[in-house]
């Protein structure tokens, strides 16, 4: 709780900080789907429950056709692993903090704003412990990822946007740092998100 106190603390510090750069930056929230490859090695395969979530973010307009953004996402799922001892399962409550370059594409249709992104950033499963949905011993873990994606913004006013999103995670399959659950295998997640942008 005190990480994700911590995350979300330093995105709005960094949104207010830059209220004075005048039309420059923005703010998002947009609600999110998550879909996990399925993933194996070591004698597991690992499958991850789809879900939904957030995103909160805050890009700053550094030229017309270039930017740089900072997220922090969350979603809950279950890690499920079948091997050799049969099914475990673990409920996790799933955090992305990224950050990435934007950049912006000329397109001749009013109002759209098309953009590719590129990055990278950390994911941190953290078990909730919840009955049916738990190992013992198993403890919260980061994973690095890359990131890529792309989407486009409507502008509805001067200051308010339609967001529509797809963001790609590839990173090395979760454990929780048990070797029972150990797959040594990078796995891929699909991230389709709309929401909301406030440009100040």
């Amino acid at each position: 709780m005190r990480r994700l106190l911590v995350i979300i603390g330093t995105v709005v510090t960094l949104a207010v900080g830059a209220i004075a750069q005048e039309g420059r930056s923005d703010i998002s929230l947009q609600g999110t789907g998550f879909f996990t490859k399925d993933s194996s090695g070591r004698g597991n395969l690992q499958r991850s429950t789809e879900t939904g979530g957030f995103t909160v973010g805050y890009r700053y307009h550094i030229k017309r056709w270039l930017s740089a953004e900072g997220n922090y996402g969350f979603d809950r799922n279950t890690q499920q692993y079948f091997g050799g001892g049969g099914e475990s399962r673990v409920q996790a409550n799933a955090h992305s903090v990224t950050g990435d370059l934007v950049v912006n594409l000329p397109l001749p249709i009013k109002r759209v704003s098309p953009y590719v992104l590129a990055g990278g950033g950390g994911l941190i499963f953290d078990p909730t412990g919840n009955p049916g949905g738990s190992v013992p011993g198993a403890g919260t873990q980061g994973r690095g990822a890359l990131l890529y994606g792309g989407g486009a913004d409507y502008a509805l006013t001067r200051h308010f946007s339609l967001r529509a999103e797809y963001r790609g995670f590839v990173y090395k399959s979760p454990d929780f740092g048990l070797a029972s659950l150990r797959t040594d295998s990078w796995t891929h997640k699909a991230q389709p998100s709309a929401g909301i942008v406030f440009r100040f």
